[in-house]
């Protein structure tokens, strides 16, 4: 399945299965909305300059759907850095068959059984640079060599409402982005000040007391890609890597 960008989409839209149009309709309003402005501003600004790329993969509780998922995922690694400063791959699930009574945890899970997936078809070899064990600060999910920031957001999110979408969606972002968006950088500094105001205005409840910065004492990454609704926070990542020495 070929990746899309905002303006592909906007220009093809009819060509679009209505669930696919009904989803990226419902994202294109939450990048522009102007009274409630969304907090990720590089997430709103790659949308407005087009630098995302867009994926549409089926239930996500399908191993087709992993497929889809690493396929798209792979295509995105070898075109990422000709997109923008403010790159992103947002992927939407189909979950027109999923009930609707589903649980914040089921998609929690679900969630990390598709990275899981997603890891397993990976052919390429674990950066070195990048610890295997999620409990280590350095941690980042990474795929085809590359790595990238997760971010999960579900129907059953209610109060962090930055976490909440009428579909199944996994955004990621690489590493590079990130090469000045930093405690160590002023730019970063004034940024996370920026992303803090909004979030406070944007959500019901607190920031989640797992952002932090990559790298930082005390931070795990894997604790930021699935946030719910309270401030739980799994005691174990469910995510474990295998690299090509132990697989």
């Amino acid at each position: 399945m070929k990746l899309l960008s905002k303006s592909m989409i906007e220009t093809n839209k009819e060509s679009l299965e209505p669930w696919k149009r009904s989803v990226y309709d419902d994202f294109s309003r939450m990048m522009t909305d102007r009274e409630h402005p969304y907090p990720c501003v590089p997430g709103v600004q790659g949308f407005l300059q087009d630098s995302l790329r867009f994926g549409f993969a089926g239930d996500p509780r399908t191993p087709k759907a992993a497929e889809q998922f690493a396929c798209q995922l792979i295509q995105y690694g070898n075109i990422s850095r000709e997109t923008g400063p403010y790159a992103s791959i947002v992927i939407f699930f189909d979950t027109t068959h999923i009930p609707k009574d589903i649980s914040t945890s089921e998609y929690e899970e679900l969630f990390w059984t598709l990275l899981t997936r997603v890891h397993q078809m990976d052919e390429e070899p674990w950066p070195e640079h990048i610890p295997t064990n999620p409990s280590d600060p350095g941690w980042e999910f990474c795929f085809n060599g590359q790595p990238y920031f997760a971010f999960c957001a579900t129907p059953t999110h209610l109060n962090r409402k930055s976490r909440h979408f009428p579909t199944f969606l996994i955004a990621l972002q690489p590493r590079w982005v990130f090469e000045d968006i930093h405690d160590g950088t002023t730019y970063g500094r004034k940024l996370k000040a920026a992303i803090r105001n909004r979030l406070e205005a944007f959500d019901q409840v607190p920031a989640h007391p797992a952002l932090k910065w990559y790298g930082q004492d005390g931070n795990l990454e894997w604790q930021q890609y699935f946030l719910h609704d309270d401030n739980n926070i799994p005691l174990q990542c469910p995510f474990k890597a295998m690299t090509k020495q132990n697989q």
